[in-house]
């Protein structure tokens, strides 16, 4: 652990920096567009954008990497993501955030790659595990320590737009000053949509629904919280702990999911997200004069995210039960890009219903994509025996992880696999 932090401490501060920034402004958005009057539709559409951009940076960013280079990229991306949180408070309108939703989001996605190909080129075969797990406990800190600083300034204002522009500027300074030039792309091995689902249905349709709980977990937390009445200081507490929740469950599911049938992990976590989620909705239907507990919403967020993040791990591990390890890579790239489909629909959809039935229709719509979750998951039960033997084990990621990061989560689950398989 020591030598990881002394090789990769600036590209880990780096990153925790972009992570400060990115979580304050994503639920900065929804509290400054209910200041500025935007309707719960306009301001789903402004946070769907941000998927959008993510999605087609994902598929762009590696062409651009190999014309121009890791560095010119990264910069570039990097300056644009300081000039849009500068620019959101400077053009209050939102069809103006939702084109800068589009662009901040296609950066990210950039840094993203360009951040972690950089990380897995500095960790060697033996601190790579190391290495993803420090790069994950750093991006979930960040987005957690982004609610508390909401709570230094007016939303209404502009400081609180400044500080994440600064904090992303300051980001690339330990990075660009201390990386190395990182490796050029390998071509990939295509996997087509088709054999994908050929391999695991449910590992498709999973990624798909999981997008759609993702988008409005990290888009409309802070638009429910708006429209359900609640301080500043209240939304930043909820939305951290959709994130300690995640930080906190990953590991002991990934354990348990290496011992037992995955499907059996997938089918009662999503079934008890459901159940969870729908109190607040059952809550509503009561002959009860006051609102649900606040402390029971924060810890039915934390259930949210503590089970979503681990499903998104989960479902990667499953599908790469039934493949070939050459097959691995392309198939996460092609679970990616379903989960970012499935993201760009959520927060719409999430404020359709919010707009229909108030704000429990921000739970109403995650609950019922884990009903669907686990009654496909039961479904499939049925049609295909269990695994007989795992591919490789469990490997904790964020849905904010590249392609280039999924990979090398890949390469150390099949080197524990084998350490694991050597051992008498």
């Amino acid at each position: 652990m020591i030598f990881v932090l002394r090789n990769s401490w600036a590209l880990l501060l780096g990153m925790m920096l972009l992570m400060l920034g990115n979580g304050m402004q994503g639920t900065l958005l929804g509290i400054r567009g209910n200041i500025e009057q935007f309707s719960t539709l306009q301001m789903s559409i402004v946070m769907s954008c941000y998927f959008v951009g993510f999605l087609f940076g994902s598929r762009i960013t590696p062409d651009m990497i190999r014309r121009v280079g890791h560095v010119r990229v990264f910069a570039a991306l990097g300056s644009m993501i300081s000039a849009v949180l500068i620019l959101y408070a400077a053009a209050p309108d939102w069809i103006a955030w939702a084109l800068m939703r589009v662009i901040i989001g296609f950066s990210f996605s950039g840094v993203y790659i360009t951040a972690e190909s950089w990380l897995n080129n500095a960790a060697t075969n033996e601190t790579r595990g190391q290495a993803l797990s420090l790069y994950l406990i750093v991006q979930m800190i960040g987005i957690i320590a982004a609610q508390l600083l909401l709570n230094v300034g007016d939303p209404s204002g502009y400081i609180l737009f400044v500080i994440p522009s600064v904090l992303v500027s300051l980001a690339f300074t330990p990075i660009l000053l201390s990386v190395s030039q990182a490796p050029a792309f390998a071509s990939t091995k295509p996997l087509s949509f088709r054999r994908l689902f050929q391999a695991s249905p449910l590992g498709c349709v999973g990624m798909f629904l999981l997008g759609g709980v993702f988008s409005a977990q990290f888009g409309m937390a802070s638009v429910w919280g708006t429209q359900a009445g609640l301080s500043v200081r209240d939304i930043s507490i909820f939305v951290a702990f959709i994130y300690v929740g995640g930080l906190l469950l990953q590991y002991p599911i990934g354990w348990i999911s290496d011992r037992m049938d995955r499907r059996k992990v997938v089918l009662w976590l999503s079934a008890f997200g459901g159940v969870a989620l729908m109190v607040p909705v059952v809550w509503g239907l009561l002959p009860i004069d006051r609102p649900a507990p606040f402390v029971l919403l924060v810890v039915i967020g934390a259930i949210g995210g503590g089970i979503s993040n681990p499903l998104y791990s989960l479902l990667l591990a499953y599908v790469n039960d039934y493949l070939d390890n050459s097959d691995m890579a392309a198939a996460s790239a092609g679970l990616m890009f379903i989960n970012g489909l499935g993201a760009i629909g959520g927060p719409i959809l999430t404020g359709y219903l919010m707009a229909g039935m108030g704000p429990d229709g921000f739970f109403f719509f995650m609950a019922i994509l884990f009903a669907m979750l686990a009654a496909y998951t039961a479904w499939r039960m049925t049609r295909r025996r269990q695994t007989p033997t795992a591919q490789g084990g469990f490997t904790a990621v964020t849905p904010s992880i590249s392609v280039i990061g999924v990979e090398a989560a890949l390469e150390k689950s099949e080197e524990a696999l084998r350490r694991g398989a050597s051992q008498p």
